[in-house]
């Protein structure tokens, strides 16, 4: 295939050659590609087809004047069947009108011939047909039926009586049964310029989308303009034109010819996207957690997204930064300390992950300047209320100290087992010796009485800082009584108090990220790699 472009600012014209099965006309807003693809248009008025959802959508009372547009075709219609409304102004409406038009002229066809013929005449399958059965493929749980001389639609197992006609779809519903029924209404072999292809669609089936209306017409040429890179990706074997600028006083542009699966350069991605921020995934829920919440705030360089699970934090954190190539990001996750060993911490640390000096997230809240920084704002001299709820915790970490240290050792254990467990054995005898002796290799007694001397030594010691790092504990907020110190009435309460001195930016604000940032091991919230010391595990 071949393509005149429009005018390079040097006035050549470009020529497109390429065997892709589509073309793509990207650029940044503003760039020029719609006056680029217009230019094209006017080129070949005569194979040009236009589909825009924004312009079928919604009603505008110009028309599209090409001679195959679906305007032409319903206003054809119109001129030839008198019992059609002439007054139906939106394209949509338009589209669906001729699609109910040509089955009627497909049934009467039908009938002539079985009446000619003497026997029944099975009508052949209609543009309706085809559009119904596309748009369904997309909509499972829909039904559509034909009754009252339009197209109606239902949720399965809904009465046929609760039918309901298109205008009540959702816009979505409506772009997808358009597109079907535009690229249907086409014109053998035409030239299809389809207008911001992504537009009312989620990302996730637009790709699916164009695939099965590139199927529904393959005799056609489909060229999309667009500013989204995703959609981009979304097309395999397709030639791209990216605009880059318009010059207007010249009627002329500066862009560039890109062949299939030509890639995506880091120039053409910092033009399209710009400089997004990016991506940290975070622990817990998106609307509930106390980790959506604070995390926006301390750290602003990022865009923070709550994935649930740790595990998938880390999986999300591997795969995003796979995928470095394509969109020039770095991105990073947090997880709960837990249990982890120094070891653990410092593996994760490594591959971007990043772990507090705390053992949760609720312990970050009990921070030594963040419980100040609070009493502070609320008028409470800051040193005594620490100092109360320091007390509190060390003797609630007293009291839980030889059950902290068991489950700390269980996770030492679990995790020392699933490494040695790893191994290669030569045989089941092999295996089962080595089974046997796993307890003797892993010693938990011994791993227990270790965490027991540890933990007490920071009793003895009044180490809160190191009580917060090993101390997983839900209640430790309430029983503290950190809110009712700083004059509030709860947890909640407190909660809110943190969030709302980190909104107001002010120095309250500062304290609190700045000490938020250290307990990451951190200078500042880049989230720069911090270079942890990587200790072996105490095993003996």
């Amino acid at each position: 295939m071949e393509i005149m472009l429009p005018p390079q600012k040097n006035g050549v014209n470009d020529i497109l050659r390429s065997s892709g099965e589509s073309v793509i006309i990207i650029g940044a807003n503003g760039a020029g590609k719609t006056r680029f693809t217009d230019w094209l248009i006017s080129e070949m008025s005569d194979r040009a087809y236009r589909i825009s959802a924004l312009n079928a959508l919604y009603i505008k009372h110009d028309v599209d004047k090409l001679p195959h547009s679906i305007d032409s075709l319903y206003e054809e219609a119109v001129s030839k069947a008198a019992f059609l409304r002439d007054d139906i102004v939106s394209q949509f409406d338009r589209m669906m009108v001729i699609m109910i038009y040509y089955e009627m002229l497909n049934l009467l066809k039908s009938k002539s011939v079985s009446e000619k013929n003497h026997r029944h005449h099975e009508p052949s399958q209609s543009l309706l047909d085809k559009m119904i059965s596309a748009w369904l493929e997309v909509f499972p749980d829909s039904k559509v039926k034909r009754a009252r001389g339009e197209v109606l639609f239902a949720r399965k197992g809904d009465d046929d009586k609760e039918a309901y006609s298109s205008y009540r779809l959702s816009d979505g519903e409506k772009a997808v049964l358009y597109y079907f029924g535009a690229a249907l209404l086409a014109p053998e072999n035409g030239m299809v310029f389809v207008d911001s292809p992504g537009l009312f669609l989620h990302p996730s089936i637009t790709g699916i989308i164009w695939d099965k209306v590139e199927q529904l017409r393959p005799d056609c040429r489909f060229i999309y303009t667009t500013h989204d890179i995703d959609f981009l990706s979304s097309r395999r074997n397709a030639s791209v034109v990216w605009v880059r600028k318009f010059y207007f006083d010249l009627k002329r542009w500066d862009y560039v010819v890109l062949q299939p699966d030509a890639g995506i350069n880091e120039e053409m991605f910092k033009t399209l996207v710009g400089a997004r921020k990016p991506m940290l995934f975070i622990e817990g829920d998106a609307k509930h957690s106390i980790d959506a919440k604070l995390y926006p705030l301390v750290f602003r360089d990022y865009t923070v997204k709550s994935l649930g699970g740790c595990d998938k934090v880390i999986e999300a954190t591997r795969t995003f930064n796979d995928l470095n190539s394509l969109h020039h990001l770095l991105s990073r996750g947090i997880v709960d300390r837990d249990r982890r060993s120094q070891q653990e911490v410092g593996y994760l640390r490594s591959r971007n992950i990043y772990v507090p000096e705390v053992a949760e997230i609720e312990n970050i809240l009990m921070l030594e300047e963040v419980i100040r920084t609070v009493a502070s704002a609320h008028g409470k001299n800051e040193h005594s209320v620490f100092e109360s709820v320091r007390k509190s915790i060390i003797g609630q970490f007293r009291t839980d100290l030889r059950k902290q240290a068991l489950l700390h050792t269980r996770h030492r254990v679990k995790r020392l087992t699933e490494c040695r467990i790893d191994g290669k054995f030569p045989n089941i005898t092999a295996l089962e010796n080595h089974l046997e002796n796993l307890i003797n290799e892993i010693r938990p007694r011994h791993l227990y009485e270790n965490f027991c001397r540890e933990f007490q030594r920071y009793v003895s010691n009044g180490d809160y800082s190191s009580i917060l790092r090993v101390y997983n504990q839900k209640s430790m907020l309430p029983s503290s009584n950190v809110a009712g110190l700083c004059g509030l009435a709860n947890k909640d309460a407190y909660v809110q108090a943190i969030i709302d001195i980190l909104r107001s930016n002010g120095h309250g604000a500062e304290r609190i990220r700045k000490a938020i940032i250290n307990c990451f091991g951190l200078e500042d919230d880049s989230l720069e790699a911090p270079k942890p010391e990587i200790s072996q595990i105490e095993n003996d």
